[in-house]
Order: structure tokens, then sequence, then C-alpha cells
């Protein structure tokens, strides 16, 4: 749920522990597009929080953004497989 990030299921912050499962999921063996979209998502998140009138903690930003990225690092499978 844009502008505040939070997932429309649990409303945890996006994104949460299911939405980061679905997305590994969604980019199995293309861990850099799943990386440069949530930086993506991380720029515009950054950018509404402003809009709303706060402050980002880019740390904190990063973290909840591209922090746990090193779970969804897998080679890519084999396409005749």
């Amino acid at each position: 749920m844009r502008p505040a990030w939070l997932c429309r299921n649990c409303a945890a912050a996006w994104p949460c522990s299911r939405a980061q499962l679905d997305l590994v999921a969604e980019f199995y063996g293309h861990s850099l597009a799943l990386a440069l979209y949530l930086a993506s998502c991380m720029n515009e998140a950054i950018h509404d929080l402003y809009i709303l009138g706060g402050r980002p903690d880019f740390a904190r930003m990063h973290v909840r953004f591209l922090g746990w990225l090193s779970l969804a690092r897998r080679p890519r499978r084999p396409e005749h497989e």
C-alpha cells in the first residue's frame, strides 16, 4: 500500500517476509534484476516518505529493501531442465 509502503496482506513494512519469499520465487535465477527492482522501490519509498513530510533513515531503508538479498542469490536454472 503506497505511499506508506505496507503489505496489503499483513500491513507489515513492505517487503515483509511473505513478500520476500514471493519476490525470490518470481525473480528466481535473476538476483541482479531483483536487486535493481528493490533499489528502485527503495528510491520510490524514500521519495514518498519525503512527500508525506517524513525524514527517511537511509540505513534502515537499505536493510529493509536490500539487506535480505543475500538469501535470494542462487544460480539460474538451465532452461532445458
